[in-house]
């Protein structure tokens, strides 16, 4: 997720680096590559044009204090503006006074809208909500039965019906449904076309007046960049848009879309889907993703990702048995199954400030599945006592898992040093000391 915008933007900032001074001419030079940046990935033009504009009279003429250098004083109006360009504060979902609050989903075949109704309703149950959903795609079979899956998968009741001609006679006979399960939320997963025809916008916006559904949230395919901008306007011109979900922004998404959205239509992002995974959804916080567009990272969204996944029984025993040095292979597949669950490894380290910018870093989604067959090719003695694995054993594990005895070797030496550092954290935090100062990078001279 913005990956090429990113690697632009710092080539930009790293030719500011060695200059003494803002100028109007090297201001100059520095916004031609934000225009090129910003336009190759796939952004509007006239909000390019503005926001270069803007970049460029907000730093000519900035007074550059001694502590602070061109590039980051140039870095920071970049991102104020950014900041700014992608709506500058995160916009919650709005809730109904009087329940149920009613969610309408629509938008284009293939943009994700079944799989975001699964996801957004999974979303409110962690937040402690009773969501309940209703299948109103009438036209296409399949979009009922994969929400029937979904729904059954996530533990979410639903509502669906085989042969129904009436859309708006189905949601209306869901509803009834819902509020005799007293659920507090409901959401619809509406029929979608190929492209906004007129047939789908009069379904949609009769449902809409029926209804009077708290919020109407239009899924968007951020890969088509600035075709979701033209969507999202043919949309907006009959139904009551509220708000817009970006899906697919694990993929090859040069962003466009996502900075576009905002100043072309005065609407919010509320959603970025980041997976195929029910609980791959995260809310949309312009300062984060502004941050992560300037390879700043955004640790705060990976502290949120690692807590949803946090085991307090489990860091205790963790901690009870690093205390007595007994951590094993078996702890170590653990975590590593731990941050699979977080999502995607080249998404987290992207959220982590500095590795975004490690362009010559292998990050092989491959390697942790082969970590993980070693590791279980193992017998139980042999995970909880790795100092018994000689050569045959290594040869024989390295059969069982697929993997060369080269691997094997690699991954013991590799648990070695997590022992070591995991070993020396614990002690620096038994002591009460600041554990990054365990580390060599961290270690204060004298």
């Amino acid at each position: 997720m913005f990956e090429a915008i990113a690697e632009r933007l710092s080539e930009t900032f790293r030719s500011l680096a060695g200059r003494a001074r803002i100028t109007e001419a090297n201001v100059s030079d520095a916004v031609k590559d934000v225009r090129r940046a910003l336009l190759e990935a796939d952004v509007n033009y006239k909000i390019v044009k503005d926001f270069t504009e803007r970049v460029k009279q907000e730093a000519i003429g900035q007074e550059v204090i001694k502590s602070v250098t061109p590039a980051q004083l140039f870095v920071k109006i970049i991102y104020d503006e950014l900041v700014k360009l992608l709506g500058e504060k995160q916009e919650p979902l709005r809730f109904s006074a009087i329940p149920p609050t009613i969610y309408m989903i629509v938008g284009l075949n293939g943009a994700g809208k079944t799989t975001f109704t699964a996801k957004l309703a999974l979303y409110l149950k962690s937040q402690g909500r009773a969501p309940f959903l209703i299948a109103a795609d009438i036209y296409r079979p399949a979009a009922a039965e994969q929400l029937a899956v979904l729904a059954d998968k996530i533990g979410i009741p639903y509502y669906r019906e085989d042969g129904a001609d009436d859309a708006i006679a189905l949601v209306q006979r869901g509803l009834a449904a819902a509020k005799s399960q007293a659920r507090e939320v409901v959401i619809i997963d509406t029929a979608g076309r190929q492209t906004p025809d007129s047939d789908l916008m009069a379904e949609l916006k009769k449902m809409a007046e029926v209804l009077n559904p708290t919020e109407v949230l239009l899924v968007l395919d951020a890969m088509t960049g600035q075709d979701a901008v033209t969507t999202a306007q043919a949309f907006r011109e009959t139904v009551p848009v509220s708000g817009f979900i970006l899906s697919k922004m694990d993929g090859d998404a040069r962003g466009g879309a996502a900075l576009s959205l905002r100043a072309a239509t005065g609407l919010p992002i509320k959603f970025i889907g980041t997976g195929e995974k029910p609980e791959d959804l995260s809310a949309f916080y312009p300062e984060r993703i502004a941050s992560r567009i300037l390879g700043m990272g955004d640790i705060v969204s990976f502290v949120e990702k690692a807590q949803a996944q946090y085991d307090a029984d489990k860091a205790r025993k963790l901690q009870e048995k690093l205390s007595k040095n007994k951590f094993d292979l078996e702890d170590m597949l653990d975590q590593l199954r731990t941050l699979k669950k977080m999502g995607n490894i080249r998404e987290l380290l992207a959220m982590i400030p500095g590795f975004s910018q490690m362009k010559d870093m292998d990050i092989d989604e491959k390697t942790f599945k082969h970590i993980e067959a070693i590791i279980l090719s193992m017998t139980p003695e042999e995970r909880r006592n790795p100092a018994i694995i000689n050569g045959s054993r290594r040869r024989r594990i390295a059969m069982g898992s697929g993997t060369s005895v080269q691997q094997v070797n690699q991954l013991l030496r590799e648990f070695e040093q997590m022992k070591k550092l995991l070993r020396s954290l614990n002690k620096f935090q038994s002591q009460g000391r600041d554990p990054r100062h365990a580390h060599p990078l961290f270690r204060r001279k004298g």
